[in-house]
């Protein structure tokens, strides 16, 4: 800076923490390791937690497990995923968006299966009594086992030990080396841990002498638990119902509705972001695993005779790590890389549009910052497949804890349409004009219904119902029966009634079918955002080469929570209406700024907002307010630019709209060399 004084200049150059890359004639952006540093999850953790980017709810009061408040950048980080997440597949796909109710009646549930099916195997501590979702426990136990056997070995180095709080959440690791077809034995458990049943999980404890982690004591047998919260609804208690554990049940109930606001065409698409509750047996993986959280779920409603998709074309080029179920069920999880269309081709993946939305959800996850290298497609094993399912693959993101499940695409066929129709009488099934009709021969019952009401009373409507969900194969064997004088039909509560010609005929009949009625498939994307939200914390995390205590969080413009920092370099009153200006202006442009304008040093201003994930800041000095110039930092590299303030304005609403990258902005503007003049 030069500063007037006398009849003399005098030039200040600005700290060097304001300018690291001093290139002036530099049009090339500078490159950072940001693998120097180990990952390091006690230190992200103690970051998130200063930071407040999300805390235990009901911290004061001791806490529940599972349950997570989000600070101010915890719930600007989510909003922004949201919003990227209505955008890349909502408005993208033209979809139609719900909003259905948390709570749920009972009747809902029961006809879904999900009282009866939604549970998992939790297994009791024999002594305490401490409860522990059985899974886990062969997963903890044998994965710890697998690490004492590598660091024997000189595979891998030894686990820290001086963590306490971690200790406690994680199965012992004991150096011992195990045999070579143990260890062989316990990947091929470890990879085909999802098939196993309930019995089988006990088996594999008791071979294994799979104990508590915590106490060493043995546990029981594996019980199924129930994970919906029950409640009920109205002052009786009357009316019992649950809080959903999912949004999907809304978009099937209100099919028939959407339907008609597609003007009765399908394919469509309905989608909802909302929250859902699970009571977990024992969560102990931070925002991992949580009782309460928020879902973004979309029911793609598709002909069962056609599952092509009009846009596959546009993605069936895309690249994808696959985890296929035959290689699972032979104990091992070798990946395989795979186009789009090439699994779809060879049938690894089920049809084109289950192809399509498993790629949409890749690249959704790819732009807002999750590293492509730790993200996998493993598709379901048929033990842990819903029976009525066609296809099923996750979308699992690799963090600190291994694999985890962000996000399941299915195909669920006609299931759910299927229940809630035969459950309560109304059609949710598309009716489709055909072009040309279908003339066709089929066997038709013709009832006697005086005779058939006088002779069986108030079982005639079961008698009609049964023949009349009879198949042609079965009204043609029923058809031979009866032409021999009779013939016996069994309920489907098991009883058997006799019928005679006198009550029902078969007939041969020509019909003319100009409408076509069928139950249409679903194809279910389903995400767990709060997952996504903490895979991208981890990805994003890095510590400075030259400081490890200097952690940043490289979170792309898209979803940071905070896009630009303002920094003035005083608090002198000439400073405010310029601090104003640029806020106004970045305000208007749609880029959500913060001034910081606090007493602590510039450098450690910055540090603190790499810490937020912020991606860039602006610095406002003596030369701004005299010549209108402006610095712009970039987080990761740490690089300075200037320029005028117009043009700086421009250049960071371009790079936080995704217009321009860091590259290009350094060629619009110049590299700062910590000097300005000041008259």
């Amino acid at each position: 800076m030069r500063f007037a004084f006398g009849s003399r200049n005098l030039y200040i150059r600005t700290p060097s923490y304001l300018c690291p890359h001093r290139r002036l004639s530099s049009t090339m952006a500078s490159t950072v390791n940001k693998t120097v540093h180990a990952f390091d999850k006690v230190r992200l953790e103690a970051l998130l937690n200063r930071r407040f980017f999300y805390a235990p709810a009901f911290e004061i009061y001791g806490g529940v497990a599972g349950l997570y408040d989000y600070g101010p950048p915890g719930s600007s980080l989510q909003a922004n995923i949201i919003a990227e997440w209505r955008k890349h597949f909502i408005i993208e796909e033209n979809m139609l968006e719900l909003d259905t109710t948390i709570m749920t009646p009972s009747s809902v549930f029961e006809t879904s299966g999900h009282v009866a099916r939604f549970a998992d195997w939790m297994v009791k501590d024999s002594k305490t009594g401490d409860v522990l979702r059985a899974d886990h426990l062969v997963k903890n136990v044998l994965e710890a086992r697998l690490a004492g056997d590598k660091e024997a070995r000189g595979l891998a180095a030894a686990p820290a030990t001086d963590d306490k709080k971690k200790k406690k959440k994680a199965a012992k690791v004991t150096v011992y080396k195990l045999a070579d077809e143990v260890v062989t034995e316990y990947e091929s458990i470890l990879a085909q841990l999802d098939n196993y049943s309930g019995a089988d999980i006990g088996e594999l404890c008791r071979k294994h002498n799979l104990r508590n982690p915590d106490t060493d004591n043995e546990v029981g047998e594996p019980q199924l638990f129930n994970l919906m919260f029950a409640s009920s609804i109205g002052p009786t208690g009357q009316h019992p119902g649950f809080l959903r554990p999912e949004t999907a049940q809304g978009h099937f109930l209100n099919f028939s509705r959407l339907l008609e606001f597609n003007n009765g065409r399908v394919p469509f698409a309905s989608a909802q972001i909302g929250r859902s509750f699970r009571n977990e047996i024992s969560p102990r993986a931070g925002l991992l695993r949580v009782r309460e959280f928020t879902m973004g779920e979309i029911e793609h409603f598709v002909d069962p005779e056609d599952k092509k998709h009009e846009r596959f074309f546009e993605v069936r080029d895309v690249k994808l790590t696959l985890l296929d179920r035959h290689i699972q069920e032979s104990g091992k999880t070798t990946t395989v890389e795979l186009t789009v269309g090439e699994a779809v081709e060879k049938g690894v993946i089920a049809n084109e549009t289950l192809g399509y939305f498993v790629a949409r959800i890749y690249l959704f996850l790819l732009k807002i910052g999750i590293n492509p290298q730790r993200l996998r497609f493993r598709q379901h094993m048929k033990n842990e497949m819903a029976h009525y399912a066609a296809d099923c693959w996750d979308a699992e993101i690799h963090n600190s804890t291994g694999w985890t499940e962000c996000v399941g695409c299915a195909d669920r066929a006609a299931y759910d349409l299927s229940v809630h129709s035969a459950k309560t009488g109304h059609p949710l099934v598309v009716r489709q004009a055909l072009k040309e009709p279908i003339v066709s021969e089929k066997e038709v019952p013709e009832w006697n219904k005086k005779a058939l009401g006088k002779t069986f009373k108030q079982d005639a409507g079961v008698i009609q119902t049964t023949v009349e969900s009879m198949d042609q194969q079965e009204l043609t064997k029923l058809k031979g029966q009866l032409g021999q004088g009779k013939a016996v039909i069994t309920s489907s509560d098991g009883k058997e009634f006799e019928l005679t010609p006198e009550v029902l005929t078969i007939e041969l009949k020509t019909i003319k079918q100009s409408i076509r009625e069928f139950t249409p498939n679903v194809i279910e994307p389903s995400f767990g955002l709060g997952r996504i939200l903490y895979a991208l914390l981890e990805h994003s995390f890095w510590s400075r080469e030259q400081d490890v205590e200097r952690g940043v969080l490289s979170l792309p413009p898209l979803v940071a929570p905070t896009k630009v920092l303002i920094v003035p370099l005083s608090a002198r009153e000439e400073f405010d209406p310029l601090v104003k200006e640029v806020y106004t202006r970045l305000r208007k442009a749609g880029v959500f700024s913060r001034v910081d304008d606090s007493n602590t040093s510039i450098g450690k201003r910055y540090a603190r907002n790499d810490e937020l994930g912020t991606p860039f800041g602006v610095t406002l000095d003596f030369a701004s307010v005299q010549n209108r110039t402006m610095t712009l930092r970039e987080r990761d590299t740490m690089d300075q630019r200037i320029g005028p303030i117009d043009e700086v304005i421009a250049v960071v609403t371009e790079l936080v709209n995704g217009n321009m990258d860091w590259e290009e902005a350094c060629q619009r503007l110049p590299a700062y060399d910590g000097i300005q003049a000041i008259d």
